[in-house]
């Protein structure tokens, strides 16, 4: 189990480093929010490779791509998505990374192509007994000597594993954005959070997490402390969900799944779509709801959950737990509908009787008004420095994606630019902080990014 004492630790290291700031130091409200080139680390530099373009001194190492052989015999699948690190030792982080496939990629895009693959441990199968092709991968990399080590399948049969979050105890949990039921490609019903330990050598027995709920899943994060789930849901009227479980570590053995609401503004609408309810940077105080049938066989909960007085989101997308809070991308939230960033800060209560007393409190911290500012924020995680690290997802008659930069200040600055016509996502932070790594989506490919993260502008 990974502590705060631990988290602790890790940022002593970073200092003796010689690391601004810290893996988890807190933005504060963003009043402003503005595009300013003074801040990051500088010009982004053009690729002559023409993949990633980063500032001077940062690099990218290709470590993984569409249809490479892995260890296992099988092909690399493509549409990689969320992604977690977690550590295996003093040298070597398992990367588990989510494959966003449909029973239709099968054997265009899945990880028996071109013929079809079949296990006993897929969680569905088509009418032909032939694995679904969602799932992970599992990639295991020597931050040492800067080598993937192996590369394997390590969960499949699921459909459309789009974002997830990394556990305190060693697993990652992996998405099903789908409500697939057997009347579809498959088998069996669709929409689950299933689990992947790091240390698993192999394709693990894919079971789903129904406690955690059956929606279009997106991200999920932990609080190492409570061991409480939160989970965003890719809809345009979605709801943040929390799983306060039976038993720490244990998430299979249930729990209470609710849905956030704003205390004193029942139905609360937190998106800015037509008016703006919620203003930059002010906390409000929240409560929870509780969602009676987790499991419906129909795609309904977030209904239920906003009827007992939840309160909407714009998409809810990546989702990231820092020391004592979390934050979260609404991919088209806000009144130009360009996306938000809300962060949540949980009670010392969280979870229990007393919470009602001395509530969480939801803040929206950053808010789009500009496509060049931030546009479709997807995943994200926090860097070094304490900045949030933003993956955009947008679709246009030209794809200009990129990773963008939030300082504490609520500035936003550019820190990569993709020049391919496809999605950034899946960032995420080696344990020593010192290796960025990220999914290009389709064809898919893992990168390295390393640098001069100490050399920060502002």
């Amino acid at each position: 189990m990974i502590t705060r004492r631990q988290f602790t630790v890790a940022l002593g290291t970073l200092a003796a480093a010689g690391m601004s700031g810290s893996l988890f130091r807190q933005p504060m409200a963003a009043t402003n929010v503005t595009m300013k080139t003074s801040v990051g680390y500088g010009p982004l530099i053009e690729d002559p490779n023409g993949v990633l373009a980063l500032p001077e001194g940062f690099s990218y190492q290709v470590l993984s791509s569409f249809g490479d052989k892995m260890d296992d015999g099988l092909q690399v699948p493509d549409r990689a998505d969320g992604m977690g690190c977690l550590p295996l030792d003093e040298s070597r982080v398992a990367l588990i990374r989510n494959h966003e496939l449909k029973p239709e990629h099968l054997t265009e895009f899945g990880p028996g192509q071109p013929a079809p693959f079949k296990s006993a441990l897929a969680y569905d199968n088509n009418e032909r007994n032939e694995a679904l092709p969602g799932g992970t991968t599992t990639l295991v990399y020597n931050t040492q000597t800067g080598n993937k080590e192996r590369e394997y399948l390590s969960l499949v049969g699921t459909v459309r594993n789009c974002s997830g979050g990394v556990t305190p105890w060693g697993s990652w949990l992996t998405c099903e954005e789908s409500v697939d039921t057997p009347a579809d490609d498959g088998n069996k019903y669709h929409g689950y959070v299933f689990e992947v330990p790091a240390n698993a050598n192999g394709l693990v027995e894919a079971k789903p997490l129904k406690a955690l709920g059956r929606f279009n899943h997106e991200a999920a994060c932990v609080d190492p402390e409570t061991g409480i789930v939160y989970l965003t849901e890719d809809q345009g009227d979605s709801l943040l969900y929390r799983l306060i479980p039976n038993e720490y570590g244990n998430l299979a053995a249930g729990g209470k799944l609710q849905a956030l609401a704003v205390k004193g503004y029942p139905k609360f609408d937190s998106r800015n779509w037509s008016k703006r309810e919620m203003p930059v940077g002010e906390w409000l105080d929240v409560t929870w709801v509780d969602i009676a049938s987790p499991d419906s066989a129909e795609d309904d909960l977030r209904k239920h959950g906003y009827q007992a007085g939840a309160a909407l989101f714009a998409r809810g997308e990546g989702i990231h737990w820092a020391e004592d809070r979390l934050y979260f991308c609404c991919t088209n939230g806000g009144h130009k509908k360009l996306g938000q960033v809300m962060a949540y800060k949980p009670s010392a209560y969280e979870g229990s009787p007393g919470e009602s007393d001395a509530p969480g409190a939801l803040q929206l911290f950053v808010e789009s008004a500009d496509s060049q500012l931030l546009n479709f924020g997807d995943n994200l995680t926090v860097s070094p420095n304490g900045h949030l690290i933003i993956c955009e997802d947008q679709y246009t008659a030209m794809v200009d994606n990129h990773l963008r930069g939030v300082t504490p200040a609520g500035e936003v600055y550019p820190f990569a630019q993709l020049a391919l016509q496809t999605e950034l996502a899946g960032a995420c932070f080696s344990p020593d902080g010192k290796t960025l790594f990220v999914n290009l989506y389709s064809p898919t490919k893992t990168l390295a990014i390393s640098g001069p993260w100490n050399h920060l502008n502002a």
